[in-house]
C-alpha cells in the first residue's frame, strides 16, 4: 500500500469516525411526543357519584403496553376492573363504582404513534377529596442506560444505510469493470451488519423502553409485546428485507452477473422496502397528515442515503484508483445525481419542517425548529461546495481529481453536521405536539378549591377558567365529609381591580348537596367568587375564594 493510499484511508476511516462521533454525540434526551389533553373524569375534579369508566385522551394514536394503567381507590387498593381499551387516541379505563369516597389515582403508561412511552398520573375525587393514594406499580420514567442507547442504535441504523445505498448504486450504475471491488464490498457489508445490529438492538431496547424497566430487566412476555407491536412488526419486515437483499447482494460485490437488470430492479425495490421502515417508525406516522408525512421522509432518507454514500466512493475509492478516462464518464454522471439528491433532499426536508414546526413562531421558540434553523444552515453551505465541485467536473472532469477529492471530504464533513443535527431532530419533540399539548391544557383547565368553615366543607370547581362562558360546580359537605343538604344556594363573581362590580351567579340544585351555574366572564384577572349556602332556615356561611381566569 502507497503512503498516499494509505494517508486515503487513514482520512476515510477518520471521516467515518467523525461522522459516527457527530450521530452518537450528546443528543437531546428522548421524549413522549404525545401529550394527555383530556379525561373523564377531569384531572383534580370532585365528582359526586363513582364512574365506572376513566377515559383518557390524547393528542395522537396510542398502543396500551400490558399491566401498566391501574386506578387506585383511596384505601390503595385496585379500583379497575378488567383489560383497558384503546382506540385511536381513546384510551378506556373500566372502573368499580363500589371503592368508596375520596380521592383516586390514575397511572398510565402507553406507547404513542412515533413509538415513545408516554407515562404520567392524575387525581380525582369522588364526593370530597382525601390524602392520594401512592402509586407502587407502574413505572414512569426511562431507564438512562436505555434511554442512552436509543439513540446510538438509530445512528448506527442511519450510518449502515449511508453506507449500503449509496456505495450499492454506485457498484451497479459507474463502477469500472477493471477495478476491483473487494474495498466497496467491505463497505456494502459494513453497512448490512451495521444496519441489522442496529434494528436487533432497536427491538431489544424498545422493551425497556416502553415498560420502564432496565436494559436486562426484560421479560419473554415483554419482548412478545414489542413483537406484536405495530414498532415490532415494521423492524421485522426491515430485518426480512435487509437479509433478501444480502443473498442479492454477493454476485454484484464480486463482480459476477453485475448487470443482471432482474436482480438490480429487485435490489432497488428491496432497498425502497428498507426506507420506508424508518418513517413508519417516527413522526411521520403522528403526522396530521401521515400518508405525505412518511413519504416525505422515505424520500429524505433516501437522497441522504444516495448521495452520502457516493460521496464515500468517490472520495474513498473512484478518485483515487479511476483513471482520466473513467472520470470523464463517471463525474457528469455523479454530478447530476448529487444535484437531483440535493434537490430531494431540500424539497423534502422543507415540507417535513413545515408539516412538524407548524407555525414561524415555532421555528423560532423551540429547540426543534432552532435545529431545523441551523440545519438550513449547514445545508446551504454544503450545496455551494456541491455547486463548486460540480464546476470542476464541469471544466476539468477527470485531470484534476485531487482538487475535486478535498472538495468531496469538504462536502462529507458538512454534511457529517447535517446528518448529526437530523439525528436529534428524530429525539425532540416537533412544535405541532407541544402546540396541541398546550392548547389542550389551555381549553381543559379546571380550578377547582376546597373552601371550610366551622359547620360545612364546599368543593368549587369552575371550568374552563378562561374569558368567556363557564361553568361552576358547587359540593358541600359536613365537616366529617359527609354529603349536606343545602336548602339554597347563591354566588357572585367580582373583578374589583379592574371595577367590576359583583356579579349574581345564577345556581340550579341538582341534588341536595350539589348545584351548578353557568357565567360569561369579560375579562381576565383575579376574580373574587363568594357563595352563600344556607342549610336551614337560620344557619348559613358564605365562603370566598379567588381564580384566576385566563
Amino acid at each position: 500500500m502507497t503512503v498516499d493510499r494509505r494517508r486515503a484511508v487513514v482520512a476515510l476511516i477518520g471521516l467515518l469516525l467523525g461522522l459516527t462521533g457527530v450521530l452518537l454525540g450528546p443528543a437531546a434526551p428522548a421524549s413522549a411526543h404525545a401529550a394527555l389533553v383530556a379525561s373523564d373524569p377531569g384531572a383534580n375534579t370532585i365528582v359526586p357519584d363513582a364512574p365506572n369508566k376513566v377515559t383518557l385522551t390524547f393528542s395522537e394514536s396510542v398502543q396500551l403496553i400490558s399491566g401498566k394503567i391501574q386506578v387506585l381507590a383511596p384505601d390503595g387498593s385496585r379500583a379497575d376492573q378488567g383489560e383497558p381499551q384503546a382506540s385511536g387516541g381513546t384510551v378506556t379505563i373500566p372502573v368499580r363504582t363500589g371503592a368508596g369516597r375520596g380521592t383516586y389515582l390514575v397511572s398510565y403508561r402507553v406507547v404513542s404513534a412515533d413509538s415513545h412511552p408516554v407515562a404520567g398520573t392524575l387525581l380525582y375525587s369522588v364526593g370530597a377529596a382525601s390524602t392520594p393514594p401512592t402509586e407502587t406499580e407502574v413505572a414512569q420514567n426511562v431507564d438512562p442506560v436505555v434511554r442512552a442507547l436509543i439513540p446510538v442504535g438509530k445512528y448506527l441504523g442511519y450510518a449502515g444505510l449511508v453506507l449500503l445505498v449509496g456505495p450499492v448504486l454506485v457498484l451497479a450504475l459507474l463502477w469500472p469493470h477493471r477495478l476491483p471491488r473487494s474495498g466497496p464490498a467491505r463497505l456494502v457489508w459494513t453497512g448490512v451488519g451495521l444496519v441489522l445490529l442496529s434494528t436487533v438492538l432497536a427491538l431489544w431496547l424498545q422493551a425497556p423502553y416502553s415498560t420502564g424497566s432496565g436494559l436486562f430487566g426484560v421479560s419473554l412476555s415483554d419482548l412478545q409485546d414489542v413483537l406484536g407491536s405495530t414498532f415490532g412488526a415494521v423492524m421485522l419486515v426491515r430485518l426480512g428485507v435487509i437479509v433478501a437483499a444480502a443473498f442479492l447482494l454477493r454476485p454484484l460485490l464480486v463482480g459476477a452477473r453485475a448487470d443482471n437488470k432482474a436482480d438490480l430492479a429487485l435490489l432497488g425495490v428491496l432497498g425502497v422496502g428498507a426506507i420506508a421502515t424508518w418513517p413508519l417508525t417516527g413522526h411521520p406516522t403522528a403526522s396530521p397528515v401521515a400518508g405525505v408525512s412518511v413519504v416525505v421522509d422515505a424520500i429524505h432518507l433516501a437522497a441522504m442515503a444516495v448521495w452520502l454514500g457516493g460521496l464515500v466512493m468517490l472520495a474513498g475509492f473512484l478518485l483515487r484508483q479511476a483513471n482520466e478516462r473513467e472520470l470523464g464518464a463517471i463525474l457528469p454522471i455523479w454530478s447530476r445525481w448529487a444535484a437531483t439528491a440535493v434537490a430531494a433532499l431540500i424539497v423534502a426536508g422543507s415540507v417535513s419542517a413545515l408539516i412538524e414546526v407548524s407555525s414561524f413562531q415555532g421555528l423560532i421558540d423551540s429547540t426543534y425548529g432552532r435545529l431545523i434553523l441551523v440545519k438550513i444552515g449547514l445545508a446551504a453551505l454544503v450545496v455551494g461546495v456541491a455547486a463548486f465541485s460540480r464546476k470542476l467536473v464541469r471544466e476539468q472532469a477527470g485531470e484534476r481529481p485531487g482538487i475535486l477529492r478535498r472538495a468531496v471530504f469538504v462536502e462529507l464533513a458538512i454534511t457529517a453536521v447535517v446528518l448529526g443535527v437530523t439525528s436529534a431532530l428524530v429525539q425532540i419533540s416537533p412544535p405541532r405536539t407541544a402546540e396541541a399539548a398546550e392548547t389542550a391544557a389551555a381549553t381543559t383547565q379546571t380550578v377547582s378549591q376546597t373552601l371550610r368553615d366551622d359547620s360545612m366543607t364546599v368543593q368549587a370547581d369552575i371550568f374552563p377558567a378562561t374569558v368567556g362562558n363557564n361553568s361552576i360546580h358547587l359540593y358541600a359537605y359536613t365537616p366529617d365529609n359527609k354529603p349536606l343538604t343545602v336548602v339554597e344556594w347563591s354566588a357572585t363573581a367580582a373583578l374589583e381591580t379592574k371595577g367590576i362590580e359583583p356579579i349574581e351567579v345564577p345556581l340550579l340544585r341538582i341534588t341536595d348537596f350539589h348545584a351548578v351555574g353557568d357565567i360569561a366572564l369579560p375579562m381576565a384577572g383575579q376574580w373574587t367568587f363568594k357563595f352563600t349556602v344556607r342549610t336551614s332556615d337560620i344557619d348559613q356561611s358564605t365562603l370566598t375564594m379567588t381564580a384566576n381566569i385566563q
